[in-house]
């Protein structure tokens, strides 16, 4: 391939890919680097030879599931202590390479599909910004329509007249995943698992955590589009994704879908209260900061089953203002799936196209 090094400075168009573990798919494309920019210990940066080949096209090129599992597979046979390549492995990769003005035209398709998804997920971010100012307006802050000012004390501190404080367990019932055994995975079937590889680091769901198996989950265990969830485990001590919720957005073209042990279903058992408000009550940075108060473990953490119960928030007595949030929520809501669904179609069709391109089977002229 290109010339391949483990440590320098970064420049304008290189990428930079993770030696380690290369089926995480850590692997970036350089767009105007700040001064001084060095990747070292397990990252390694190609610098493209722009005479023959077009940076974009292989950042394409590596950034294929064939190939990184490829990759994933000369790791697995390493003798050090973790799953890795070498950049000499990089190297001797071979690739379909057509004439410059051809790779370029390939990147631009590429690019433009990038282009829109990354598009819709800015539209998405913005959307669910502007719900969580609301929220915090209307039941952080208390700025809410017809406010009158008068205080009250309570164990939470000052609260608007008229409003009590609520355990959420007054609230909403939580439903504990399935613990599944790893016999019960199988290569094909109507039915998934969704597991905390559901729940996107940045935020949201994603279909790429489900798992087909045959089992025997209870029927409260399944969720179906438009279920609330939350995560109960994280893999890593940084606690990303504990506590985090997220809405089943999508079904994967499963029939069914059951969620883990490592996840809870979280419903509302009052009516002013739905799972709109309830999303944006635990986005909230006191909840997630309330549930790493409730965690535990070294190497994985767990969050107590007391924790999402046990939480407290102030509301009106009569639960009206929740229910009008909701309604503006709703909305939201519904454009960010929306969104969500043009993107898992772009996402399918730039997958499908991508080798294709790659492999030379189709052709740009």
């Amino acid at each position: 391939m290109h010339q391949v090094e483990q440590k320098r400075l970064v420049k304008n168009e290189d990428i930079v890919y993770s030696t380690v573990r290369p089926n995480q798919e850590h692997y970036g494309y350089i767009k105007t680097p700040k001064d001084n920019l060095v990747v070292s210990t397990g990252f390694t940066v190609i610098e493209n030879n722009k005479e023959i080949s077009s940076s974009k096209y292989l950042y394409f090129f590596l950034t294929q599931q064939r190939v990184t599992s490829e990759l994933q597979q000369i790791a697995e046979h390493s003798t050090s202590t973790y799953p890795s390549i070498k950049p000499s492995n990089l190297e001797d990769m071979k690739l379909f390479l057509p004439l410059l003005d051809e790779q370029k035209s390939i990147a631009d398709i590429l690019v433009s599909f990038d282009d829109k998804i990354e598009l819709l997920r800015a539209q998405n971010k913005t959307l669910e910004t502007l719900a969580q100012t609301l929220f915090k307006e209307w039941f952080v802050k208390f700025n809410f329509p017809n406010a009158t000012g008068e205080m009250i004390n309570s164990e939470l501190g000052q609260i608007p007249k008229g409003w009590r404080v609520f355990r959420l367990n007054e609230l909403i019932d939580t439903i504990n995943g399935y613990s599944y055994k790893g016999k019960e995975l199988v290569e094909n079937s109507n039915e998934a698992l969704v597991t905390l590889k559901s729940f996107n680091r940045n935020g949201g769901f994603q279909t790429r955590g489900f798992k087909p198996f045959e089992g025997n989950p209870k029927s409260t265990q399944e969720v179906v589009i438009g279920d609330l969830i939350v995560a109960h485990t994280d893999l890593t001590q940084d606690a990303e994704v504990l506590g985090n919720p997220a809405f089943v957005f999508e079904s994967g073209g499963f029939d069914k879908m059951y969620i883990t042990m490592d996840l809870v279903k979280v419903t509302s058992k009052v009516d002013n209260i739905d799972s709109a408000f309830l999303y944006y009550v635990m986005k909230d940075r006191k909840f997630k900061g309330h549930c790493i108060g409730y965690s535990n473990g070294t190497t994985v953490l767990h969050l107590s089953k007391k924790a999402i119960p046990e939480y407290e928030i102030a509301l009106p007595e009569d639960l009206k203002l929740a229910e009008k949030f909701s309604k503006i929520a709703l909305s939201t809501t519904d454009k960010i799936s929306n969104n969500i669904l043009q993107i898992q179609s772009l996402e399918k069709t730039r997958d499908a196209l991508l080798p294709k391109l790659m492999s030379g089977n189709v052709r740009v002229n």
